[in-house]
């Protein structure tokens, strides 16, 4: 288990978490990993062992079982997929590895099969070991496309860990420690639902298209923008406004500047439809996929261009190792075709619809809950201090991280204080039901004698 986000290595809860377990038998591994990984925000120190993981549950060295509605976003048809790991078995058996100027059929049939399912003319493809990775190279493909250098993304968003993700993402965690300048321009606006429009005046029902305005004031005070990037939905999670992706992909246009979407957390079903923006009704020029397109056993990224964006032959733009690794790519066509053949994209769409309105009965009357929002199964519950003035409550949060842990179902805490609940799409409906009534259990215990602030 990870630490939830912006949560201190040293916080009260998870001090107290260890502090009711430091005779189990898990302890001396998360010593062992303390002492030989370095430390940083979000992994390490650990808060937790994971013995075993198997379909929708992980399971540490005590024998605690957990669902896991967190993932790292990579477990979309659960963990150790019986067909995937014969799949992987087989491809050993054949082929183990391709050296980067040979190819191979698995390889080419995963790009075929890319190209396939995304929408437009999305059809030029390169596959990276991760996705930021996949990121730096849609970079690279629009400055050689538009001959500009410049990006224009969003505040609080994530677009990996390298100097280039970092530079366009808008974490302060990955940003604020680097001593020195990041990409050179690199320019930042609002993101849909900023601060503003979730806490202040108006609401993101009547300025959430003033901030797509923003996206365009910006490329033409430019004037030389090469791309914006940006994440079709934040897996915060927080959905756009109607019409919010149509006008941002519109004045790109105007602009002479390309739309990359980042669908690494979002894509390959997660939100009810195969790709995120999808909901919205466009179509980039980029988009990257990762975390889940490996089954949630290997790594592999990929990066999806329009064909006319195939301009950089004479160089090097994702000279990666493993570009055309035949296990890999085996992993990743085994994992769309999963997600084809068992009807996984409409299945989300609909626990995603019957997850929300749970919670909206359970939990409506719940002071402390701020807002209920998601799209398919990336959904989440935003806890507040008093529901009317939507003040962030995030040791509110935490404690209901914490007892919802206790209660066997584990996730991941967004922007200081959102509850984000992101299971497997094969998850069964019992287990869906039973995981959301720990959470909403969880939030009525913590709050129950909380006054509004």
């Amino acid at each position: 288990m990870r630490h939830t986000e912006g949560e201190a290595n040293t916080s009260a809860a998870r001090a107290k978490w260890r502090a009711a377990r430091t005779d189990e038998p898990g302890e001396a591994l998360l010593e062992r990993d303390a002492a030989a990984f370095l430390h940083q925000s979000l992994s390490s120190p650990c808060v937790s062992t994971i013995a075993k993981a198997e379909g929708i549950w992980i399971e540490d060295h005590a024998g605690r079982r957990y669902m896991d509605f967190h993932g790292n976003s990579v477990h979309h048809i659960g963990y150790g997929h019986p067909r995937l790991k014969q799949a992987i078995r087989d491809q050993l058996d054949d082929l183990p590895f391709s050296p980067r100027r040979f190819t191979n059929e698995v390889a080419v049939a995963l790009a075929e099969k890319l190209g396939e399912i995304a929408p437009g003319d999305l059809g030029k493809v390169l596959f990276t070991t991760g996705g930021s990775d996949a990121n730096e190279v849609a970079l690279r493909i629009a400055r050689a496309a538009t001959g500009r250098f410049k990006t224009l993304s969003f505040w609080d968003a994530f677009h990996g860990a390298g100097f280039g993700a970092s530079s366009v993402g808008g974490e302060a965690t990955f940003r604020s420690h680097i001593a020195g300048p990041l990409l050179p321009g690199a320019e930042h606006v609002a993101p849909f639902n900023c601060y503003h429009c979730a806490y202040g005046h108006p609401g993101p029902e009547s300025c959430g298209l003033a901030c797509a305005k923003m996206v365009e004031f910006v490329l033409e005070r430019e004037g030389d923008v090469a791309a914006v990037i940006a994440e079709p939905m934040r897996a915060v999670p927080v959905v756009p406004p109607p019409g919010y992706w149509r006008a941002v992909r519109d004045a790109c246009h105007r602009h002479g500047a390309l739309l990359i979407m980042d669908e690494i957390p979002t894509g390959l079903g997660k939100t009810g439809e195969m790709f995120a923006f999808e909901h919205d009704g466009i179509v980039p020029d980029i988009v990257t996929l990762g975390k889940a397109l490996g089954g949630g056993i290997l790594p592999i990224a990929a990066v999806v261009a329009r064909r006319d964006l195939d301009v950089c032959g004479e160089y090097a733009i994702g000279h990666y190792t493993h570009e055309k690794n035949p296990v890999t790519a085996r992993a990743a066509l085994t994992t769309l075709e999963i997600i084809e053949d068992e009807g996984l994209v409409e299945r989300s769409a609909r626990l995603g619809s019957r997850a929300q309105d749970f919670l909206r009965e359970r939990l409506e009357d719940n002071p402390h809950v701020g807002d209920i929002r998601g799209r398919g199964v990336m959904f989440g519950v935003e806890m507040v201090a008093d529901r009317d003035t939507r003040a962030p409550a995030p040791e509110l949060a935490e404690q209901v991280y914490y007892g919802s842990l206790e209660g066997g179902v584990s996730f991941k805490i967004s922007a200081g204080s959102t509850l984000t609940l992101s299971p497997p799409l094969v998850i069964a409906e019992d287990d869906l039901e039973r995981a959301l009534s720990v959470v909403a259990d969880a939030i009525g215990a913590v709050t129950r004698d909380v006054p509004r602030r």
